[in-house]
């Protein structure tokens, strides 16, 4: 089996399409932490920030059933490229959010970015396993599983270290050069990143969708696998109180970055360290469950606590769990799924997530202003906590030890 160094060091392919993926999450990063701060300064109100994360998410989880199948049949190096290309023209507008009259173009422009997302990120998780060899597998998607929170580390603490120095439009910048460099590395894969298909193999849009769809129902395991990451989807309302919570301890946009940047480092430190769980299948679902567990505990954990420093550790475990079952879960799902039903099964599976996400979003949203923060982050550690309970008592009798068949793979060329 593979180091996490050998493939990053010898498989320039993959070494391309983590790079271009560590780009493109550090730049929403360095556009997201400024603007969550920039606009309750504009507004006076922490329903904006709310709403702005709302969209980011609610736009993606839309589109994903759509471009799940655009994923599937067409050249995903080129959805990737025009995808950050269409990104740029949104986190651009974001120049232009300015008073509190302009504050709608925040939406717009992230709204955009979201759109590029929803087209970026079935295409490159698609993609992976057919830039790795077999000995590479667990190695790479270990890797590939740490690039978000390796990003939100930097970019949500040097964003806000940057925003609070130069101003928010500034990070707005960098995020913009990020997205060109992206495109950038894109362009240097040169592995096919999709197995031949037969003419007209992959059907029209509706009958695509049905045809996922009814793989998924048909197949509890898959099923199981793509259910589970709702649950964290669930209480990431969270993510509006940072900002304020940021507020209440006095540490302000540095504090914010800060609280960001210690989910980031959950986020990537869970999926290097479970690389060696992912080998053994039994263990999966139980380890989903757990870290599904974990996660809502620390944050009702985080509601008791009135230190900041502790409120940042137990952030970090929070993520930590949540790094753990987002790795766990592709993990498995790559070996369960055919390649050319690949980007949209993944699809289905961000899109339930993010279905997830924005209505935690959309519930804090609703009583950000008239409700104490450690009553919502109370709330949403419940929330995923219960969660974790009702899918494992649902899952119990399922079980990833029988191995899958090899995932298909893109031909050389």
């Amino acid at each position: 089996m593979a180091s996490t160094l050998s493939v990053l060091t010898r498989n320039r392919n993959f070494r391309n399409l983590f790079l271009a993926e560590l780009v493109v999450f550090g730049a929403d990063w360095f556009v997201m932490v400024p603007l969550l701060v920039l606009l309750p300064k504009l507004t006076g109100s922490g329903v904006w920030g709310a709403l702005v994360l709302a969209v980011d998410t609610g736009i993606v989880a839309l589109l994903l059933p759509y471009t799940g199948t655009i994923a599937d049949r067409f050249d995903r190096r080129k959805i990737m490229i025009v995808a950050n290309v269409a990104a740029l023209v949104g986190v651009l507008l974001l120049l232009g959010v300015r008073s509190a009259g302009t504050a709608w173009l925040a939406m717009l422009g992230i709204g955009v970015v979201a759109v590029a997302k929803a087209f970026y990120s079935p295409a490159a998780q698609a993609a992976l396993p057919n830039v790795l060899d077999p000995e590479e597998m667990a190695a790479g998607i270990a890797v590939a599983g740490s690039a978000w929170g390796t990003m939100t580390i930097v970019g949500a603490s040097l964003g806000g270290v940057l925003s609070a120095v130069a101003g928010p439009y500034v990070c707005f910048w960098v995020g913009a050069v990020g997205l060109v460099v992206a495109a950038g590395l894109a362009t240097l894969i040169r592995r096919p990143l999709q197995a031949p298909r037969e003419p007209d193999g992959t059907p029209q849009t509706w009958a695509a969708i049905r045809e996922a769809l009814a793989y998924i129902g048909h197949r509890p395991r898959v099923l199981a696998l793509v259910t589970v990451k709702s649950a964290v989807g669930l209480g990431n309302g969270v993510l509006t109180v940072f900002p304020l919570l940021a507020g209440v301890y006095g540490v302000g946009a540095l504090g914010a970055g800060l609280l960001f940047a210690v989910r980031g480092a959950g986020a990537l430190v869970g999926p290097i360290l479970m690389r060696r769980l992912l080998t053994r299948r039994a263990w999966l679902l139980p380890g989903l469950a757990l870290s599904m567990s974990a996660y809502g505990l620390a944050y009702l954990g985080t509601s008791l606590v009135s230190w900041f420093p502790l409120v940042l550790v137990l952030v970090f475990v929070a993520h930590f769990a949540g790094g753990s079952n987002w790795v766990m879960s592709n993990f498995a799902l790559q070996g369960e799924v055919p390649d050319r039903l690949r980007g949209r099964v993944f699809a289905t599976d961000m899109m339930l997530a993010t279905l997830a996400i924005s209505v935690s979003q959309l519930a804090v949203a609703a009583v950000v202003d008239v409700v104490d923060e450690r009553v919502v982050l109370a709330g949403c550690g419940l929330v995923t906590l219960t969660y974790a309970i009702g899918w494992r008592v649902a899952t119990r009798n399922l079980s990833l030890s029988a191995p899958a068949a090899p995932p298909q793979r893109a031909a050389l060329p």
